[in-house]
């Protein structure tokens, strides 16, 4: 009778029992599935993140690059009209430049606006070589954050204002370079702003004349332009990113916009940040700026173009015996604007940096919408294929 019984039993039971085996082979499998999707998804995911890194840097350095070429050429007109203490046009604004840059251009080579563009790249790297020596032998701090003690801080001042000590001869031959005018003096050699800045430092080798102020008399007012920048450019700049963090952390919090992507998160903000900082440390040290290009200048013997019409070329014939009779004269003789000469080619400078941020902007959402998939589409795709899965 148990032998009767056990059959029945089987037989009730078989299908029940095959199903639920069925069911959970299915739900293993799709786990396997999944598993191999993400393991696979795994390194297409740090490929991912590593483009995006580079492409990032990419468009940081060439940006960069471009707007240091682009404004090389404003650098050069802003430097003449600064020098110029008889000029009739002070090209307050960029409308009078532009015929000023055709004449340049037709009666010049057309590189003529960038001349001393090699020495202005050499001063910038014996800044970076002298405040790296001096950092590595003193314990005065290259970089600071908010975190940073006043001592450090204070360190790190004194760090940047020995650095513009030591630049400051090589940046006066780099000054002469980007001013004197081509057709009235050979074109100098890559090199030579050194070679001049030694001459200058040590009073051999440089046409002495009356009108020529030591370098003692320089030190100060260009010690103090370069400390004032960097003081000026730094805080817009810290001030910049802040407001950019805290609007984007407000506005994911209210869930009011997308969340920010990473590529324009991580690259965008510091380049708008650096431009803002430039802008405001320019525009608010414009003055100073005219009076220290004016004493580096004088007496040198140097030769610029024209900057009224654009053809021809005057003599620097200034007498200033330091910084305060500079001001003053030149509060008296050519007025309150007669600080912002060529303020228009800064102007011209920095709406060329405009256009390049936007169109930086452009391609970092172009790289993130291409390099970064939307997690609805990263989820559709992966519910198609656990559907797919066949069910045995």
């Amino acid at each position: 009778m148990v032998s009767d019984r056990v059959p029945a039993v089987e037989r009730v039971n078989r299908y029940p029992i095959n199903r639920l085996s069925d069911q959970h082979e299915t739900e293993v499998m799709a786990e396997n599935n999944i598993l191999r999707q993400l393991d696979s998804a795994a390194p297409k995911r740090h490929q991912l993140e590593q483009m995006q890194r580079f492409a990032g840097l990419g468009i940081g350095l060439s940006s960069v690059f471009a707007e240091n070429l682009l404004s090389h050429p404003c650098i050069t007109l802003r430097r003449q009209c600064q020098v110029h203490h008889d000029s009739e046009w002070y090209h307050l604004t960029p409308f009078t430049m532009f015929t000023v840059i055709y004449t340049l251009q037709r009666n010049q080579s057309p590189a003529t606006l960038w001349k001393g563009i090699g020495s202005v790249f050499v001063v910038k790297g014996i800044s970076l070589v002298s405040e790296a020596a001096i950092s590595e032998f003193t314990p005065f701090p290259r970089e600071v954050t908010r975190h940073t003690s006043l001592k450090k801080l204070g360190q790190h001042i004194i760090l940047k204002g020995l650095t513009y000590l030591i630049t400051t001869p090589f940046f006066a031959a780099s000054l002469i370079e980007t001013v004197q005018s081509e057709i009235a003096s050979e074109r100098p050699g890559v090199l030579d702003c050194v070679k001049e800045g030694f001459s200058r430092l040590c009073g051999f080798g440089v046409a002495q004349t009356t009108r020529l102020l030591p370098i003692w008399k320089l030190l100060i007012p260009s010690v103090m332009y370069g400390l004032g920048h960097y003081m000026i450019k730094s805080v817009a700049q810290y001030t910049m990113m802040t407001f950019l963090h805290n609007e984007m952390k407000e506005d994911s919090d209210r869930g009011d916009s997308e969340p920010v992507k990473s590529m324009y998160d991580r690259y965008f903000p510091e380049l708008l940040a650096t431009f803002s900082g430039s802008i405001c440390a320019d525009v608010m040290l414009y003055p100073l700026e005219t009076v220290v290009h004016r004493l580096h200048v004088q007496g040198t013997r140097t030769i610029i173009d024209n900057t009224d019409i654009g053809l021809g070329v005057i003599p620097i014939n200034t007498s200033y015996e330091g910084a305060i009779d500079c001001f003053k004269s030149i509060l008296i003789n050519e007025g309150m604007l007669g600080f912002y000469k060529g303020f228009g080619a800064l102007v011209i400078q920095y709406t060329l940096h405009v256009v390049i941020l936007k169109l930086t902007k452009f391609l970092f959402e172009l790289l993130t919408d291409e390099f970064e998939p939307r997690a609805d589409d990263s989820n559709r795709s992966d519910n198609r294929k656990i559907n797919r899965t066949p069910v045995q």
